[in-house]
């Protein structure tokens, strides 16, 4: 086999700059890439108790207000409210028949009644339940 001795290969300085550039290029890409990943992994649900508000208090109470804000970073479901861990005998307002939509930053009031009414005096846990199952409290309040 014959060499040709006139032909000329890429200088080492050259080959250098190209390697470079190339693994630079591959990086960027690769880091765009991971960060988009990372971006739909941290779209997290996030919901905040605002407020609370008893309704007229008798021997018992019939009904309590609970405002609930969205402060997560995507839109959720509420698919469930509970009292003390439990939904029987709670009558919620509007009704949990199916997921109630809640838009980011945006807050909605609920208005959940208990059979019998809430005890005087006496403390209850409250829990939101969303349709992709997390679980956001227990939001505890002393009934007037």
């Amino acid at each position: 086999m014959k060499m040709l001795k006139n032909r000329k290969a890429l200088s080492p300085v050259v080959a250098s700059i190209i390697l470079i550039a190339v693994t630079v290029a591959v990086s960027i890409a690769v880091a765009a890439w991971m960060g988009a990943l990372t971006f739909t992994f941290t779209q997290t649900e996030q919901v905040t108790f605002t407020a609370y508000q008893w309704g007229s208090p008798g021997t018992t109470v019939p009904y309590i207000l609970i405002t609930i804000k969205n402060t997560g970073a995507t839109d959720l479901s509420i698919a469930e409210i509970r009292v003390d861990g439990s939904t029987t005998g709670i009558t919620v307002t509007p009704l949990l028949t199916t997921p109630y939509a809640l838009t980011k930053g945006s807050s909605v009031q609920f208005n959940v009644t208990k059979s019998g009414g809430y005890t005087r005096g006496v403390q209850y846990s409250f829990m939101v339940i969303t349709a992709k199952g997390n679980q956001f409290g227990p939001y505890v309040q002393t009934a007037p």
